[in-house]
């Protein structure tokens, strides 16, 4: 069974049930662009349930390919992210091959999207804290990036969509600030409700910034071969590098 849209059907794998960023997502699509969305259900955010959704993650790609989607995205840092830039790109690579579909992780998006704006050295900011922002850190410096610090606002994982964005913004430009030879603030996890400071902080700080969400867009209109400009949400989705 396969569902049709004009310009392309993604597959997209949810790792919770947290509302606001598949709403995102499809707004910041362009018309034509159909989504599947499925979803893994994460509860906790912690480090051993996120490695223990892999083979729930694979089912899910598996069900995707079987709609004959165009293209199949398991969203999510963790638990690609985990298994480190190669690891990563070895098991994407057999799914791949497997299903027969173009598969992509948010890592995958992220990498991209710095290396399109012609980054090298980032901030990372988060909504995790302790060792796990290391392990996050490790994938990008494995990707032949420097990350200056890959910092975590404290937050509850049940309330991180609760955060404002004005002070998610104060955050970020307070870690910001502490590194003068950055180029560029990464914001990792699809949960918090900022898109509204990304033009704040591009404009203030006179960096781009990538955050999953235009990421993601991004990377579907160019593995659909679509190229529509977005206004209002950073350089990323304005230039379409």
């Amino acid at each position: 069974m396969a569902f049709r849209s004009w310009r392309g059907v993604v597959g997209v794998i949810k790792p919770t049930h947290r509302p606001g960023s598949l709403e995102e997502f499809i707004r910041l699509l362009p018309e034509g662009i159909g989504v599947v969305p499925l979803f893994l259900g994460i509860k906790s955010g912690t480090e051993k349930e996120f490695q223990s959704v892999m083979e729930a993650m694979k089912v899910k790609i598996a069900e995707l390919a079987e709609l004959e989607v165009d293209i199949i995205h398991p969203e999510g840092a963790p638990p690609f992210m985990f298994q480190g830039y190669r690891g990563e790109a070895k098991i994407v690579k057999s799914l791949e091959k497997q299903y027969k579909r173009p598969i992509f992780t948010s890592g995958m998006t992220h990498v991209e999207a710095l290396k399109a704006l012609g980054i090298k050295k980032f901030v990372g900011v988060t909504y995790f804290t302790g060792k796990i922002n290391q392990r996050y850190a490790r994938y990008f410096t494995e990707a032949g990036f420097e990350v200056q610090a890959m910092e975590g606002i404290s937050v509850p994982f049940d309330d991180v969509g609760r955060l404002s964005s004005q002070d998610v913004y104060a955050f970020v430009k307070e870690k910001f600030l502490k590194h003068k030879k950055a180029q560029a603030i990464y914001l990792l996890g699809s949960g918090w409700r900022v898109l509204p400071i990304i033009r704040l902080l591009e404009q203030d700080l006179q960096v781009p910034v990538v955050h999953p969400v235009p990421a993601r867009v991004w990377a579907v209109q160019k593995r659909l071969n679509v190229h529509e400009a977005v206004k209002g949400f950073g350089r990323l989705l304005e230039e379409m590098p």
